[in-house]
């Protein structure tokens, strides 16, 4: 073909960078979890062709997670007279080929131990907050969950660490749940877990399928199994809590997100005792840990993990907490940015006010599952006007 649709990563390798640039068609969360190098993010990128934003100094390589979008999108830049073509097999091929499978664990906690910058916004504030919050008692046997992302691998090299340290007793084991991972997602995790040094206990389960049929809050429920199946697995192990990977970001996007969207005042708790499995507590060691700090570990170690990966979408990266759509937790991402941009310290300042609620200022509040009115009370306080 005089102008062909795709391009192999092999072909690719023989191209000189300058002669071309690698565009990630997939959204911005997606791209935040792992990219190609030097890729810029731009989903919409034949909105921009068709308005004429859109430079054509240079190949367009397009690429999303396994190379189906990009296509489309390449055939469309094509008709409007661009030189682009989409990389055969996406983002996916291009991981397993990039991907090695020596262990480097050595040199990756160094990043951690040594490297001063990482070892203070990383390790520094994880034992922050298991002192701040009392999240680690002597005698604890922990079962750390690795979803097989960025963030809860990151979270079992530094439960390493600090394993390292044995300041007081406890155990850990490293649990992984598949939930009915393709072949790609299963195996970067594999080889994610040699790579790190981290000596993974795989289980399966089929809720992938049980929900896939599922209409109304697929992921709710999906998020909900998980963490059963999650308690379940680490209670036969012996095990009285679970961590989970959940970091600073998170938490600040689920007050936002609770206000806007489920009018209420809540937040992500960085401790839980389990309702439905006595004796277990669910533990957020990562809860001053920012992403971009996270980001920057895993860029720095050149590590690439999966996302969700679900099968409604194949990358999907909603199937948190909450369950709240990817849309939904993307706009409240924007808008903090957009805030921070006139108030540096928004950030900050949404974590802080779920410590500072005065009691005497709210309305309303739920207690074990009661509502109580400021009215209870009205009439035995004395009140200023304000």
């Amino acid at each position: 073909m005089d102008n062909p649709i795709e391009i192999s990563i092999e072909q690719l390798a023989d191209l000189p960078e300058a002669a071309y640039t690698l565009v990630d068609v997939r959204d911005e969360i997606s791209y935040n979890y792992g990219t190609m190098p030097h890729a810029v993010s731009m989903p919409d990128i034949v909105e921009r062709a068709e308005k004429g934003e859109l430079s054509g100094d240079r190949k367009l390589v397009l690429f999303c997670m396994h190379g189906d979008l990009s296509y489309g999108m390449t055939r469309a830049l094509q008709a409007l007279g661009y030189d682009a073509v989409s990389l055969h097999g996406g983002y996916s091929a291009w991981l397993i080929a990039d991907m090695d499978t020596e262990d480097r664990s050595e040199e990756i906690e160094e990043s951690i131990r040594k490297n001063k910058r990482y070892h203070k916004v990383l390790f520094s504030r994880f034992t922050k907050a298991i002192n701040t919050y009392e999240l680690i008692q002597p005698g604890d046997r922990i079962a750390v969950c690795v979803s097989g992302g960025k963030d809860s691998f990151l979270m079992a090299k530094l439960f390493q660490e600090l394993r390292r340290h044995n300041k007081f007793p406890f155990e850990v084991k490293f649990l992984c749940m598949d939930p009915g991972y393709n072949e790609l997602n299963r195996l970067v995790i594999e080889r994610n877990a040699q790579i790190c040094g981290v000596p993974l206990e795989i289980f399966e389960t089929n809720i992938f399928d049980a929900v896939d049929q599922i209409e109304k809050s697929p992921c709710y429920l999906c998020a909900r199994m998980r963490r059963g199946y999650l308690y379940s697995e680490a209670k036969k192990r012996g095990c009285n809590k679970i961590a989970l990977g959940h970091h600073y970001d998170d938490v600040i996007e689920t007050i936002l997100m609770g206000m806007l969207y489920g009018a209420q005042v809540q937040t992500m708790m960085p401790k839980l005792h389990s309702t439905n499995f006595e004796g277990m507590e669910l533990i957020r060691p990562m809860y001053l840990i920012r992403e971009d700090d996270i980001k920057s570990w895993r860029d720095y170690n050149r590590l690439h993990f999966i996302q969700c990966a679900c099968h409604f979408t194949d990358t999907c990266s909603s199937c948190r907490e909450d369950g709240t759509a990817v849309s939904k937790r993307m706009e409240t991402k924007l808008l903090i940015r957009g805030l921070k941009e006139t108030n540096p310290f928004v950030e900050g300042n949404i974590f802080k006010s779920v410590e500072n609620v005065n009691l005497k200022t709210i309305i309303a509040y739920k207690k074990d599952g009661v509502k109580h009115s400021f009215l209870e009370t009205y009439d035995q306080q004395e009140n200023t006007e304000k």
